[in-house]
């Protein structure tokens, strides 16, 4: 009898896994042709509202479907706090895919920085272009997008490790999240995304079914003044992700990656 239930809990999580990615897939495909027949007819500002709102709100939709079928949980209310609040860098932590999904289900007024490949990507390219959302190609590119977005109060979400994390409790930060705040003159907003699962990590495959149910709290951390000395935040920044995920959190998989030494401010 145990291994019948087994067998059928194995069975609907195959389906959680694959449907929802299914469902997303096909969100984005319905979007990218309405997003490139919209992008030349709109006003800039008409598009990125409108970009931006419906991949929220796809995002939102996607979770909720994850969350109904009770193999996975988000927990994202403290996110709502920074809905109605000015412009603002948000700097997460980057341990899954879904990172960037959660974070932009919750706030309709955000933007991205991209690597440029994406922008030509079929399932994100068009709805991106729409939404305004900032290509890396450069670095001078990407300072003068992210000051002419903040004009419009919007949030900007940069991951400062460039990547997913691959050594616990976060990789080494690049220095363009510094350049952005000292240059916009900007706060930085860190969030901490904790989770139980290595799911949708750096390496994982995404067809590959983790262990449920998976468990996500995102919870806002310190929030920094733009600074004057970028060198010198980065290194600020640093020390407060290592400090504040092994020490301040229970909920994070800290055994599951290498461990790089903290260094000293």
């Amino acid at each position: 009898m145990r291994g019948i239930v087994y067998l059928l809990v194995n069975i609907y999580e195959y389906l959680v896994l694959y449907l929802g990615l299914i469902l997303l897939g096909m969100m984005c495909l319905i979007w990218t042709p309405v997003a490139f027949i919209i992008y030349p007819l709109v006003a800039k500002t008409r598009g990125r509202v409108l970009g931006r709102y419906v991949i929220t709100m796809s995002f939102r939709f996607y979770l909720a479907i994850l969350s109904l079928s009770g193999r996975f949980s988000f927990d994202l209310k403290e996110l709502d706090l920074l809905a109605d609040q000015s412009s603002l860098i948000l700097a997460p932590n980057h341990p899954s895919l879904l990172d960037a999904v959660m974070l932009i289900s919750r706030l309709p007024n955000i933007s991205c920085v991209l690597k440029a490949e994406l922008l030509n990507n079929v399932f994100l390219g068009a709805g991106a272009r729409l939404a305004r959302y900032i290509s890396n190609k450069t670095v001078r590119h990407m300072l003068k997008s992210a000051e002419d977005d903040f004009a419009s109060k919007s949030h900007l979400l940069l991951f400062p490790e460039g990547t997913r994390t691959t050594s616990n409790p976060v990789n080494s930060f690049i220095g363009s999240i510094g350049l952005i705040a000292h240059h916009a003159q900007v706060p930085v907003q860190t969030i901490l995304i904790e989770t139980d699962s290595l799911f949708l990590s750096k390496g994982w495959s995404l067809f590959r079914k983790p262990a449920m149910p998976i468990h996500y709290c995102v919870r806002l951390g310190r929030r920094f003044e733009p600074p004057q000395n970028t060198k010198r935040f980065m290194v600020e920044l640093d020390y407060y992700f290592r400090n504040e995920l092994i020490n301040g959190s229970a909920f994070y998989p800290t055994n599951s990656l290498p461990t790089q030494p903290e260094r000293e401010l």
